[in-house]
């Protein structure tokens, strides 16, 4: 295992298989990862471990991986495939925490609540005024999604108890009965951006999505717009969107991802109009043990010759 994770997950393993996990409090450096995994058939890796060719060719024992997220563009899904080798996720338990904490974004910028808490620290409150710290308003704006699978789903369920017009863009449309209890409307992604006040992306990270919202998408967005993105950092050219919060070509963002973490692009930190988290999506005690749990379920059911619960390859199973 590369990183610690819930020790009550762990203890599963207790009389089924040898473990080892790494000791350090950080992300295991590269020589250090594929020193690990040389004699292993099982890995149970992060986000942030690149599962690749080079990896497979230092581990010519490995048969399962099971990523510790619900995506895995850290890994070569196809190169696994190719070895025999099986991938698994962890989807469905980080839906609803990862919809809350998108909430807790979008509430924090609207309503200028990191701002707020720094000027308090700070000593600068002498007194209410009408012009202090004002922000904008959430319920009965419109929120546009752009992804609407389970997350965005989820994200969109908290919005109607806002009162909220929903605009999205998919490759599949919900039902309409779905639609009709959302309040939602499926459009293009430009209209998504030029029709609503908040923008929230739920796209997982491939090719295709890579600087999906750069600088022409940001002015679409325009002055009174804010972004929110909880899903992977490189779906947003952060270069572009450093220029845009200068500018106030957007009226704000708010991100639990970056697209170089932990690294975030110069500038970025210097602006007051962007609430910044350190991938915080799935971080409650309650969902990072059930990650732990379906991770440990899937290696343990390979070995066990049992259904794995989610493989994202299934048909090396055969």
């Amino acid at each position: 295992m590369t990183r610690q994770l819930p020790q009550s997950a762990l203890d599963r393993f207790e009389g089924k298989v040898e473990y080892s996990v790494n000791p350090h409090d950080r992300v295991l450096e590269r020589e250090e990862l594929l020193e690990a995994v040389k004699d292993v058939d099982g890995l149970l890796c992060l986000l942030t471990d690149t599962i690749d060719a080079e990896l497979f060719d230092a581990a010519p024992k490995l048969k399962v991986v099971a990523n510790y997220a619900v995506g895995y563009n850290n890994i070569d899904v196809d190169e696994a495939t190719k070895r025999g080798v099986v991938v698994t996720n962890t989807p469905g338990v980080l839906t609803e925490t990862t919809a809350d904490l998108t909430w807790s974004l979008l509430m924090s910028i609207a309503r200028r609540v990191v701002e707020g808490d720094s000027f308090m620290r700070a000593g600068k409150y002498v007194g209410w005024a009408p012009m202090l710290l004002l922000g904008s308003d959430v319920c009965g704006k419109t929120l546009g999604i752009i992804g609407m699978g389970q997350i965005g789903q989820a994200v969109a369920r908290r919005a109607v108890g806002f009162n909220m017009n929903i605009l999205y863009c998919d490759e599949y449309p919900l039902p309409p009965v779905a639609e009709q209890l959302l309040n939602a409307k499926r459009v293009e992604m430009d209209e998504v951006l030029e029709g609503s006040d908040f923008v929230s992306l739920h796209v997982p990270l491939m090719e295709e999505t890579h600087h999906l919202i750069g600088k022409r998408e940001l002015e679409l967005i325009g002055p009174n717009g804010y972004l929110i993105n909880a899903s992977r950092g490189p779906v947003v050219d952060e270069v572009a969107l450093v220029e845009a919060l200068k500018n106030r070509t957007i009226a704000g963002a708010a991100l639990d991802v970056f697209e170089d973490e932990p690294l975030m692009k110069d500038g970025l930190a210097d602006q007051e109009n962007v609430v910044l988290l350190p991938h915080l999506g799935s971080a409650s005690v309650e969902t990072r043990t059930e990650m732990a749990d379906l991770a440990v379920s899937n290696i343990l059911s390979f070995f066990d010759g049992e259904e794995l619960p989610s493989p994202v390859n299934p048909e090396v199973l055969g």
